[in-house]
């Protein structure tokens, strides 16, 4: 069975690449197995893993729960984290170039978490979480500080046919001077959602421009429903 870092090397990162171009975000099917879901999952309740229990309602955020994960991350995050950043530190740079931001993205992970650590930007913004029926997620950036990555993405653990229904991923793009455009997902267990953090350039008659774009999840009619959001950068808190 290929490891962690096999599976992402052998993706089609050129056709990735040209699907974050074209639309903002890419899905890659059949990273984890079932096996790796359910572990996670498991994993939900061990309070040794995480810093940070945030119950979504108490903030307006939503309905339902996530966590933070504490340093050091398991092996599985890790050698995901570490071995997809590379592959899209490129796309990150090409937004900033065709955008004019005065920004270059380093080629490896850990030079991005030195950059974070400079600026008092310490802690893990890896998060699991979870929903039950009713459960959704208001429309959202994760940010946490000055020094952020434009992309970031997130692992499906649940099965949308069997394990919960409702819940789709939304996502929503402000083009300057006209209406929002929704895009709603449903990817698969075991599938990750690669998507921009943010903004993304899209060319128009006069070059690019800055299109905004925000995230959350449509309400959950039944069942329970896990995913895992993997953020490039640390928070401040």
């Amino acid at each position: 069975m290929q490891n962690i870092q096999q599976k992402i090397a052998s993706q089609n990162w050129e056709s990735i690449t040209e699907s974050m171009h074209e639309n903002g975000f890419a899905i890659i099917p059949n990273v984890l197995n079932n096996e790796q879901c359910e572990d996670l999952k498991f994993d939900y309740d061990n309070p040794n893993l995480y810093r940070k229990t945030v119950v979504m309602e108490r903030y307006r955020f939503g309905l339902g729960e996530y966590k933070y994960f504490n340093y050091p991350l398991p092996d599985l995050i890790q050698n995901l984290r570490s071995s997809i950043y590379p592959k899209l530190a490129p796309i990150a740079n090409a937004w900033m170039k065709a955008l004019n931001i005065n920004t270059v993205f380093p080629e490896k992970h850990e030079e991005l978490l030195k950059q974070c650590h400079d600026n008092n930007q310490l802690k893990a913004t890896v998060l699991i979480l979870k929903y039950g029926k009713s459960g959704f997620n208001t429309l959202h950036q994760d940010l946490y500080g000055d020094v952020y990555f434009p992309i970031q993405i997130v692992l499906f653990l649940s099965d949308p046919d069997e394990d919960y229904s409702g819940g789709e991923f939304v996502l929503t793009q402000q083009t300057p001077r006209a209406q929002s455009k929704a895009i709603v997902l449903k990817p698969k267990k075991g599938d990750i959602l690669v998507f921009t953090t943010n903004f993304r350039p899209v060319k128009g008659t006069k070059g690019y421009y800055r299109v905004n774009m925000k995230h959350g999840v449509s309400e959950i009619h039944s069942g329970e429903r896990y995913t895992l959001g993997i953020i490039f950068h640390d928070a401040l808190s």
